[in-house]
């Protein structure tokens, strides 16, 4: 089983940025699609990013497109989330997932393994 822990998250100013990092343990990720998702209160947890195990497949929902941008250095057995030009509606509590198999999944009920979260507040 994978432990994962994101960490990076905090309070910026509309139009800074941030890095988020979500770290696995227990075993390797490397076979594992990764993806990052965020959540706020009373709203179902949105897809946010993904990346295919070796880090060459990326795909990005429509609302983050051109700000964000998800890697992997599997060595490291880390994924991070890089959000630029951050915008207050980006505010939310923001998860990785992992799911063995295939890359091609957006839906949170498709990935086996979650972290705790990491809480971003964007400010205008």
């Amino acid at each position: 089983q994978v432990q994962l822990v994101e960490s990076g998250g905090g309070l910026v100013q509309a139009g800074g940025s941030l890095r988020l990092s979500c770290a696995a343990s227990g075993r390797s990720f490397s076979s594992d699609a990764m993806g990052w998702f965020r959540q706020v209160p009373g709203k179902e947890r949105e897809f946010v990013a993904r990346i295919s195990t070796n880090g060459g497949r990326t795909y990005y929902s429509d609302s983050v497109k051109g700000r964000f941008t998800i890697s992997r250095d599997n060595a490291k057995n880390t994924v991070y989330l890089q959000m630029n030009n951050l915008k207050p509606e980006d505010t939310a509590v923001y998860y990785c997932a992992g799911r063995g198999g295939s890359y091609y999944y957006i839906a949170p009920e498709n990935y086996a393994y979650w972290g705790q979260g990491t809480q971003v507040t964007v400010s205008s």
